[in-house]
C-alpha cells in the first residue's frame, strides 16, 4: 500500500514549473509559473484600472453596471480604512487599497487554473517588507527618535531586545501566515486532483470555494487588518 501510494504520489503537480532559463551574471535564472501568474494577476489589475479610470472620466448621475461596481469597491475599501485608521484613513486608503486587491486576485486565481502567486514566499515576503518600512518610517515620523526609543524601553529597558525581537518578527509573521495558508490550499488541491484522479470530478469545486475564495479573502482581510493596525498604532495620537 505504502509502495501505492509512492507511485501515485510522482503524479502529483504542484504546479512549480521553470519555464525558461536565462543567463544573469554567469548565473542561469529561472522564470518559473510564480512569474508568469504574477505577470497575469498584474495584467488583469492593470486592465481594470485603465477600465475604471476610463469609466469613472465619463461617470453619469445614473451610472451603469461597471460605474457601479468600480463606486461600491472604492467605497469599501475606503470604509475599511476609514474605520481602521481615523484620521490617518485619506494618507494610506491607495496603499491599502492597491495590496488588498493585489493580494485578493492572487489568492482567488487558483480558481482560474492558476497557481497563486502568494503561494512563493519570494512573493509575500516583500509585501511584509514594504509593510515593515511603513510602519517604522511613520514611528519616527511621529513618535521621533526619543520616542522610539521609550517605546522599546516599556515597561523597563531590560525589555528592550524582546521588544526588538517583536518589530522584527513583524514582516516575517505577516509574510508567512499569509504564505502558509495560501500554499497549504494548494497544496490540498494538488493532493486531491493527483492522487484521486478521475474521481476528482466536480465535488472539488466545493473545496476551491474554500480554499480559494473564503480562506483567500479572508487572509487578504487579515493581512490588510494587520498592516492598518500597526502603522495606526505607529502613528499615536497624531
Amino acid at each position: 500500500m505504502g509502495q501505492g501510494i509512492l507511485l501515485s504520489a510522482a503524479d502529483i503537480d504542484f504546479m512549480i514549473h521553470g519555464v525558461f532559463p536565462y543567463q544573469f551574471f554567469g548565473h542561469t535564472v529561472w522564470i518559473t509559473t510564480t512569474h508568469i501568474c504574477l505577470l497575469i494577476v498584474m495584467l488583469v489589475i492593470i486592465g481594470f484600472s485603465i477600465a475604471a479610470n476610463r469609466a469613472m472620466k465619463k461617470s453619469t448621475q445614473v451610472p451603469g453596471t461597471f460605474q457601479n461596481i468600480v463606486e461600491m469597491i472604492v467605497e469599501a475599501l475606503d470604509n475599511m480604512v476609514g474605520n481602521s485608521m481615523g484620521k490617518s484613513a485619506a494618507k494610506f486608503a491607495n496603499y491599502i487599497g492597491t495590496i488588498f486587491i493585489f493580494i485578493l486576485i492572487s489568492n482567488i486565481s487558483g480558481l482560474f487554473g492558476l497557481r497563486p502567486p502568494t503561494a512563493d514566499y519570494g512573493v509575500t515576503f516583500p509585501l511584509g517588507v514594504m509593510t515593515f518600512i511603513l510602519i517604522h518610517f511613520n514611528k519616527f515620523k511621529h513618535q521621533k527618535i526619543k520616542g522610539v526609543i521609550a517605546g522599546l524601553c516599556d515597561p523597563w529597558p531590560i525589555w528592550a531586545p524582546i521588544n526588538i525581537i517583536g518589530d522584527v518578527a513583524v514582516p516575517i509573521s505577516l509574510s508567512l501566515r499569509l504564505f502558509a495558508n495560501v500554499l497549504s490550499g494548494t497544496v490540498m488541491m494538488a493532493l486531491v486532483y493527483g492522487l484521486l484522479k478521475w474521481i476528482a470530478i466536480i465535488w472539488p469545486a466545493a473545496l476551491h470555494v474554500y480554499f480559494d475564495l473564503f480562506s483567500g479573502a479572508i487572509q487578504t482581510y487579515v493581512f490588510c487588518m494587520l498592516t492598518m493596525t500597526y502603522v495606526a498604532d505607529a502613528i499615536g495620537e497624531n
